[in-house]
């Protein structure tokens, strides 16, 4: 901007006016925007009586150094990360961003002319001492964590570092931070977390365990219904796999159960035998999932021992077996579910669960192949070629997933067939009355 008549430089020091430093930016005569910036001194010279002789007028050129400055000062106010500068010669604050301020809910009037001592950015910190060492010589700050305290009194866990630069003829000195608050937080809430878990694992009243997913399912903790339920110590326990301490019933069966928790991760309630350390067997259904323990690929398994509910279950068959040995008169469709109680396993794949499922003719089939009929007389029988009956024969092994007559005949005596009267029979005994 243009200066009142009188102002300029040149006119002040020809009114015999001295002065130590004034800026000025230049500009080309007939252009607004400047292009240098210069720092003028003046110089007056007298003669022998004391009166002013010469007049000097010293000039500077500053531009690239204000221009550096200018630059910097953008590039400080806009940077996102936290940032006070400290001016060395009385250690107090001679510019803040808004990254800091954001950070810690200061204002810049808050900031900006307190001294490091009303508002330490290194309190909290181990190597404090060697911090202020390093402040007072003018040296790079290495990074440390400090606890600087918010408006509202409460500390803040950061990780501050020191850079000495130069602003202006000022030393001063460069403070950088980054938040680690976050990082503390999640820190407490996963050693929360951790701390949850171990207590649910340890009071749950089923058995569990959890095992080295990489190292064969060796056993990093059990709980203390695993050491119940199995007679395993933990101290005998860890370290060792379920094959070292005997508790697959069936070695099979469990390596066919760990390589599906390796392809899926997760298997849900999966019929498996144990073997407690005193040599007993109980039925049980196990649930695993796959999970991560400090980095470290685990499993963890979950056991419910369900022996009593499989003798009761057989017991009750049983019972019911005893009293209706005669099954003219019983449901078929009880039978065909008391069987399917009493043999779970059988038949997993079939494609029907009862005698009503089948055609009838394949009913015909049924209860002559139950009669101890072979195929020539079954053909005779129903007036069929021998072919035709084999059909219907290997139709009902596929149906049914018998394996054989014998199996056959066992399928449907236990849903409560014993066979009917084909049609062609009971049509040639009415005629012959």
């Amino acid at each position: 901007h243009r200066l009142p008549p009188g102002q300029y430089p040149m006119e002040r020091v020809l009114a015999g006016e001295a002065f130590d430093e004034v800026v000025v930016e230049v500009a080309p005569a007939g252009e607004e925007k400047s292009r240098w910036t210069h720092r003028i001194r003046t110089m007056v010279l007298t003669d022998a009586e004391g009166g002013p002789d010469c007049l000097a007028l010293v000039l500077d050129d500053e531009t690239e150094r204000f221009d550096a400055e200018e630059r910097f000062e953008r590039a400080f106010a806009a940077n996102p990360a936290p940032a006070v500068i400290l001016r060395l010669s009385d250690l107090r604050y001679a510019r803040v961003n808004r990254g800091f301020l954001e950070m810690t809910g200061y204002a810049e009037a808050d900031v900006v002319g307190r001294s490091i001592q009303e508002l330490d950015v290194l309190e909290g910190a181990k190597q404090r001492e060697v911090a202020m060492e390093r402040l007072r010589e003018h040296r790079t700050v290495p990074q440390m964590e400090a606890w600087p305290r918010l408006p509202d009194s409460a500390p803040k866990l950061v990780l501050v570092a020191g850079q000495p630069i130069e602003v202006g003829d000022d030393a001063c000195m460069l403070f950088t931070f980054a938040d680690l608050e976050p990082r503390r937080r999640a820190e407490v809430a996963h050693r929360q977390s951790e701390t949850l878990f171990e207590k649910a694992f340890r009071l749950a009243p089923v058995p569990m365990a959890v095992a080295d997913l990489e190292d064969w399912f060796r056993f990093i903790l059990v709980n203390e219904a695993f050491v119940d339920t199995m007679g395993h110590a933990e101290a005998e326990a860890v370290g060792r796999t379920a094959a070292e301490l005997g508790l697959w019933d069936d070695p099979g069966a469990a390596g066919d159960l760990e390589r599906r928790l390796r392809e899926a991760r997760t298997v849900r309630d999966v019929e498996v035998r144990l073997r407690g350390r005193r040599g007993g067997v109980m039925d049980c259904l196990l649930s695993a999932e796959a999970v991560a323990i400090d980095g470290r690929p685990c499993a963890l398994w979950a056991m419910q021992d369900v022996t009593e509910r499989r003798r009761t279950e057989a017991e009750l068959a049983t019972a019911i077996e005893a009293v209706m040995r005669d099954t003219s008169w019983f449901s078929r469709t009880v039978l065909e579910k008391l069987a399917k109680l009493r043999r779970p396993d059988a038949g997993g794949e079939a494609s029907v669960e009862g005698v009503a499922d089948l055609t009838t003719r394949g009913r015909e089939v049924l209860g002559l192949v139950c009669r101890g009929l072979d195929d020539g007389a079954i053909a005779e029988r129903l007036g069929l070629s021998r072919t035709t009956v084999r059909n219907h024969v290997n139709d009902l092994y596929r149906r049914t997933n018998a394996r054989g007559r014998a199996a056959l005949v066992v399928w449907a005596r236990e849903r409560g067939f014993a066979g009917v009267e084909p049609d062609g029979s009971r049509k040639k005994r009415r005629r012959s009355r």
